[in-house]
Formats: C-alpha cells, sequence, structure tokens
C-alpha cells in the first residue's frame, strides 16, 4: 500500500455559536472564536490517498486530478469565503475545525474511490498549532 498527499490552502472566515444559546454563553462555551464580526485562518488541507500504484503510470492516483477535484470541490467553494454562511456544504453546520474535516472528506471521497484508490485522510490545519485529522 502506498500513501500519497497533495498540500493545498485557502484563507477562510467563520465563527463558532450557537444561535439559541446567549452571546454570553456562547463566549463561555467558544471564547473570542464566537466574536460576533467573525475572525478568520489560513487553513493548510493536507489529503492523502492510498492504493498500489497502476502498472502502466506508477501513480496510485494521478495527482492533476486529485489537485482539480480539490480545487473544484474544496478549494473554489471555502477560500475568501465566510464557512457559516457562503459554503454550500457547510449549511447548518457547526464551523470547527473538526466538522469542516468531515465535510471536505464528504466533498472528495466518492470521486477519489472512482479512480480505484480510497481517501485515507484529510488533515486541516487552523492554525500552526491546531490541526484536526479526520480517517472517514
Amino acid at each position: 500500500m502506498v500513501y500519497i498527499t497533495r498540500k493545498e490552502r485557502f484563507n477562510a472566515a467563520h465563527k463558532l455559536y450557537r444561535a439559541e444559546w446567549s452571546e454570553q454563553k456562547n463566549l463561555e462555551i467558544f471564547g473570542k472564536c464566537s466574536n460576533p464580526n467573525w475572525h478568520g485562518h489560513n487553513y493548510e488541507l493536507f489529503v492523502t490517498v492510498k492504493g498500489e500504484p497502476a502498472a502502466d503510470t506508477g501513480f496510485v492516483i494521478d495527482l492533476k486530478f486529485l489537485s482539480q477535484l480539490i480545487k473544484e470541490k474544496v478549494i473554489d467553494k471555502l477560500d475568501h469565503k465566510n464557512i457559516n454562511m457562503d459554503v454550500d456544504f457547510m449549511k447548518d453546520k457547526m464551523a470547527s475545525t473538526e466538522v469542516l474535516a468531515v465535510a471536505i472528506w464528504e466533498q472528495i471521497a466518492g470521486p477519489i474511490q472512482s479512480q480505484g484508490c480510497a481517501l485515507h485522510s484529510v488533515k486541516l490545519f487552523e492554525t500552526e498549532n491546531n490541526f484536526v485529522e479526520y480517517f472517514g
């Protein structure tokens, strides 16, 4: 089994909050991440695919295909957007990094599988100190 990873970047704003909670409770639970005026991150996304290299190309997956897929299904929808308000696949979801990583997985797992390999993980860095890794 061979694992290959594609790294991408995007910038996006969000806030963590529950509309049914008071501003004070949101602040207690989510801290400054509940800022009513949003806040942003420079995210780094690592998509790892696993499989056996094809006999004819030596590829687990064509990286041009993977790059285009991530750009179309993820980056174009998230980059310089408000995750809470602008991103179709995050509608009615908490905009935490954990939930975002799962939602990214859901956007790309099927098309990757159609290439004869499997999505192994989605690793999403929100800051240099905080990241999530999701394995499906």
